[in-house]
């Protein structure tokens, strides 16, 4: 596939341009016309990640997720975030891992805290963080804040695409994702400073420099969002977490860079902007 496709990274890449230019035009088209429907594709997001988490985690090492209370709590904690704020984060995790518990209880002792950990870890790294993607759509210049976390990831995945492909000598992490490299790793850096320069001065009329350091930030965590699903998949012993997207895998194999993302852009935007 690497071979048809022209692909160093070793994946269909007109395709995986072409799904995620369709997920950036969905996501932008309810920006721009009613920011509240932002929250649908939030949960949406959120729904698929837990399902698909579940049937891998399963799959792989017979963990059983309980992931109906999960799905329901985490939707419902990114719902009521909108009108009670960071509150309803910490409330929504405590109440969800309540009902986790008492969930599965029935399934007896065998497994019980390897699935009740797991499930408690799902809740706070998929709920509760895309749960700060709907605290960033809150204010009133919220469309502009969830386009500058977006177009700031999206900078990240560019930059230390083609760096990679164009100049990755220097493997960054080998044991853990061997095609990242620390040119890569540059290009990404470069590319989120330029884009939070931009966006922090085009879109919120924010001090251009605050841009760079919330750039250098976003480089820095997605990364590492990015390698901590590369460690969970080869702990798993899974190449991707689903077949939802072509050419990317399933949706969280997308979600990797966008989750620990929203909680720093979330506390930078708020501190610096």
């Amino acid at each position: 596939m690497a071979a048809q496709t022209g692909s160093r990274a070793g994946r269909n890449l007109p395709m995986a341009i072409g799904v995620g230019v369709g997920l950036g035009a969905v996501a932008l088209l309810s920006l721009l016309t009613y920011r509240v429907t932002f929250l649908i594709i939030i949960a949406a997001a959120v729904g698929v990640s837990v399902w698909e988490l579940q049937g891998t985690l399963r799959r792989a090492r017979g963990i059983n997720l309980t992931w109906i209370p999960i799905g329901v709590g985490t939707i419902a904690t990114i719902g009521l975030a909108w009108p009670y704020g960071p509150a309803a984060l910490g409330i929504g995790v405590a109440a969800t891992t309540l009902l986790c518990m008492v969930w599965r209880l029935p399934g007896g002792a065998d497994g019980y805290l390897a699935d009740l950990s797991a499930s408690v870890f799902v809740t706070v790294y998929v709920g509760v963080f895309a749960g700060f993607a709907t605290l960033m759509l809150v204010p009133p210049d919220g469309a502009e804040r969830i386009l500058t976390f977006l177009i700031l990831v999206v900078a990240n995945d560019v930059g230390g695409y083609a760096a990679g492909v164009l100049a990755g000598k220097h493997p960054m992490a080998p044991t853990i994702s061997p095609k990242k490299s620390w040119e890569g790793f540059g290009g990404s850096v470069a590319g989120c400073m330029l884009a939070g320069a931009l966006c922090v001065w085009l879109l919120l009329d924010g001090i251009w420099w605050h841009g760079l350091i919330i750039g250098v930030a976003i480089a820095i965590t997605a990364t590492i969002g990015d390698l901590t699903e590369s460690l969970i998949k080869r702990d798993l012993g899974v190449k991707d977490m689903g077949t939802l997207l072509p050419g990317h895998g399933g949706l969280m194999d997308r979600m990797d860079s966008l989750l620990p993302s929203a909680v720093v852009t979330w506390a930078l935007l708020t501190v610096l902007v």
